[in-house]
C-alpha cells in the first residue's frame, strides 16, 4: 500500500488475519467478504482508523447483532485507537439513544442525535403476551377482477364489463393452432422441398447437392361466435360482444349478432379501442332487443358466402336457446352444422344455475348435436369456457362425448 493508514502492509494478508479474528468472535464473515474489504482497500486507501474502521464494517458486518463483537476486535487491534463508535447496546444505560447511534467524532463524548438511524433495531412496543389488545390484521381484499369474477352481467356498469374484456382477451391470447396441408421452407423441416431443390440443383449441373426442407404451416383453429342480443338476453349481450372481440382479434374469428336477423360484426369489433369496437358493433345490429329466429339465422349463415368459414371451425353459440322457430327446423339445421363444424359449442348464461335443466323447446332440440354445454353466466364462466376450449382444440385426436339429450319438451 503506497500511502495511508497502511503503508506497506499487505492488503491481502491484512483482511485475512482480520477476518479470522472476527471468525473467532462470532461474526460470520467469508471469502466474499474478504474479497470485498481487499477491494475497497485499494479503491480508499485509509488516511486514518475512523476510515478504516467504516470500510471494514461495512465491508465485513452483514448482521446488526455482530457489531459489538466487530467493535471487540477492532480494537483489541488497534490498542491506541481512539474512542470508536458504540452500538446501541453496548452504550450506557443513561446515555443510549433509541433512534441513533453515535458516529467517530473528536470527542469521547458524542452528542444524542448526530448518529446514524439506520444502525439501530426500533424499540419494542410491548413485551409479548402483556398486551390484553387483540392483535389487529390488515384485511386482505380481493383484486378488481378477482372481486368482479362471480357477480352476474347485470350488476357490472360500462367500465367494469370494459376491465372483464380486457381479461378475456389475455385469456384467449394463447389459442391452440392446427396443421394445415400448405407447406413453408424450413431448415426444421423434414420433407423435401423439390420444387426448391431441382431449382438450386440447376447451378450444380442438376446434382441435388443443396436439399431444401419445408414443414406444414400452423394457423389458429378457426372459431366462429354467434351472439343472442334478443330481450332476453340483455344483460349479457354486451359482456359476450367483448368475448367476441377478444376472439376476432387473437384467433381472426368471425362474429356475428342474431335476434330476429343475421348481422357480422367481425369488422367492427377488431377496432383498437374496446369502447368504439362495442359502440360500433351495438349500432350495426338493427334489431337488438327483439324477437329470437335461431333457426333462420342459422340457415342464413350456412347459406351465405360465410358458410365456408364454419367448415373444420370451433362453432360456439351464446344463447338462453329461446326461439319463435319451431324446434323441429332447429334441430335439422343444428345437424346440418354439425356435419361442417369441428366442434359445437353452446354457452348458456342459465346453465351454471343450480337445478337447471335444458327443458326449453329450442335448448333440448339443439343439445343433441352439441358437444359441449357450457354455463355463461358470470365472467368466471366466460374464462373458464375459454380456456376449457384451448386445452381441447390443441389436443389432437381428441373426441369429445356427446351429451345425452334431454327429454324435449315441445312449447
Amino acid at each position: 500500500m503506497s500511502s495511508g493508514l497502511l503503508r506497506g502492509i499487505d492488503r491481502a494478508a491484512f483482511a485475512v488475519a482480520l477476518v479470522d479474528r472476527l471468525r473467532h468472535a462470532g461474526v460470520p464473515a467469508g471469502l466474499t467478504d474478504v474479497d470485498d474489504f481487499v477491494r475497497a482497500l485499494a479503491a480508499n486507501p485509509p488516511v486514518d482508523r475512523s476510515t478504516l474502521y467504516w470500510t471494514a464494517r461495512i465491508s465485513l458486518v452483514r448482521r446488526h447483532a455482530d457489531l459489538a463483537a466487530f467493535d471487540r476486535v477492532f480494537a483489541a487491534v488497534f490498542a491506541d485507537a481512539p474512542p470508536l463508535p458504540l452500538t446501541r447496546s453496548a452504550a450506557p444505560p443513561g446515555r443510549r439513544d433509541d433512534l441513533h447511534v453515535p458516529v467517530p467524532a473528536d470527542t469521547a463524548d458524542p452528542r444524542p442525535g448526530g448518529g446514524l438511524p439506520w444502525a439501530t433495531l426500533p424499540p419494542a412496543v410491548a413485551e409479548a403476551g402483556t398486551s390484553d389488545a387483540a392483535l389487529r390484521l390488515p384485511e386482505r381484499r380481493p383484486a378488481a377482477l378477482a372481486g368482479l369474477a362471480d357477480r352476474p352481467f347485470e350488476e357490472l356498469d360500462a367500465a367494469q364489463v370494459a376491465l372483464l374484456g380486457e381479461a378475456l382477451r389475455a385469456a384467449v391470447a394463447g389459442w391452440p393452432t392446427r396443421r394445415t396441408r400448405r407447406h413453408a421452407v424450413s431448415p426444421a423441416g423434414r420433407r423435401v422441398a423439390l420444387r426448391p431443390t431441382v431449382a438450386r440443383a440447376r447451378r450444380t449441373a442438376w446434382e441435388p447437392v443443396e436439399v431444401v426442407r419445408e414443414r406444414p404451416v400452423r394457423r389458429p383453429r378457426r372459431v366462429v361466435l354467434l351472439c343472442d342480443v334478443s330481450e332476453s338476453m340483455r344483460a349479457q349481450a354486451t359482456a359476450y360482444l367483448h368475448l367476441m372481440r377478444a376472439f376476432a382479434l387473437v384467433a381472426d374469428a368471425e362474429v356475428f349478432a342474431f335476434a330476429t336477423t343475421l348481422t357480422r360484426l367481425t369488422v367492427a369489433l377488431r377496432h383498437t379501442s374496446p369502447v368504439t369496437a362495442v359502440a360500433q358493433a351495438s349500432a350495426a345490429v338493427s334489431d337488438r332487443f327483439g324477437g329470437t329466429r335461431i333457426a333462420t339465422n342459422l340457415r342464413a349463415l350456412l347459406a351465405s358466402h360465410h358458410g365456408d368459414a364454419v367448415r373444420g371451425a370451433v362453432v360456439m353459440i351464446g344463447s338462453d336457446g329461446w326461439d319463435s322457430d319451431p324446434p323441429g327446423e332447429l334441430a335439422a339445421v343444428m345437424a346440418k352444422l354439425r356435419r361442417r363444424a369441428y366442434r359445437i359449442v353452446w354457452l348458456n348464461p342459465r346453465a351454471g344455475t343450480p337445478g337447471f335443466a335444458p327443458r326449453v323447446a329450442g335448448m333440448a332440440a339443439a343439445l343433441p348435436y352439441c358437444d359441449r354445454l357450457l354455463p355463461a353466466g358470470t365472467f368466471q364462466d366466460l374464462v373458464d369456457a375459454a380456456r376449457q376450449l384451448q386445452s381441447v382444440t390443441c389436443t389432437a385426436g381428441l373426441k369429445w362425448p356427446t351429451l345425452t339429450p334431454a327429454p324435449r319438451i315441445i312449447a
